[in-house]
């Protein structure tokens, strides 16, 4: 087992692009949830098996090298499959009298909850992770058309810089299809 306590660097940065441009490659594939995990176990290619004991709040991002051993060029690498995110920009709204400010805020939020989507609020923007299909999300946007409040989509590795590790977590964490609760893993009478 190899025990991984910190990141090394990352496969953007220039020394690392260099480093591994020639290098084999052994990449540990993570989820939405696995990604905002700080511990966590998992096989590699070579059969290997990672340990992650990070520090807390912290998480792996998208090209970390965990693993680089100069004598064999072999890295082991952080590949991380976020879902997009539709990031909602209430920047708009924010001129609008007070009144229409907290209806719109009040309403948007209603519309969120009513879909059951996740949502983290930072600043002007609350960034909802794709649960459901993106045309339907946008269809649910559009029918309420929120005065001053428009709405893009981006890859979720895009919002990660903007998100807090509990907000990523938060984010992230319940946007899969699959429930990691404990209590879904008895089942019900």
């Amino acid at each position: 087992m190899i025990l991984i306590e910190s990141v090394l660097g990352n496969a953007q940065e220039s020394l690392w692009k260099q480093r591994l441009e020639a290098a084999h490659i052994d990449w540990l594939v993570l989820d939405q949830w696995e990604a905002q995990k700080n511990r966590l176990r998992k096989r590699i290619a070579r059969d290997a098996e990672i340990a992650i004991a990070l520090d807390r709040n912290t998480h792996l991002h998208d090209g970390d090298v965990l693993v680089w051993n100069e004598a064999d060029a072999y890295a082991v690498v952080v590949k991380t499959n976020l879902k997009s995110v539709m990031v909602i920009d209430l920047g708009g709204v924010a001129a609008q009298s007070p009144q229409n400010i907290l209806g719109t805020c009040l309403e948007l939020g209603h519309a969120l909850g009513n879909q059951h989507w996740p949502a983290v609020v930072k600043g002007e923007k609350v960034f909802v992770p794709l649960t459901i299909d993106q045309k339907v999300m946008s269809s649910v946007m559009r029918t309420h058309a929120f005065a001053g409040v428009t709405f893009e989509f981006v890859p979720g590795a895009e919002a990660i810089p903007y998100l807090a590790p509990h907000e990523a977590r938060r984010l992230f964490g319940g946007a899969e299809g699959v429930s990691h609760s404990h209590a879904d893993h008895h089942p019900h009478p």
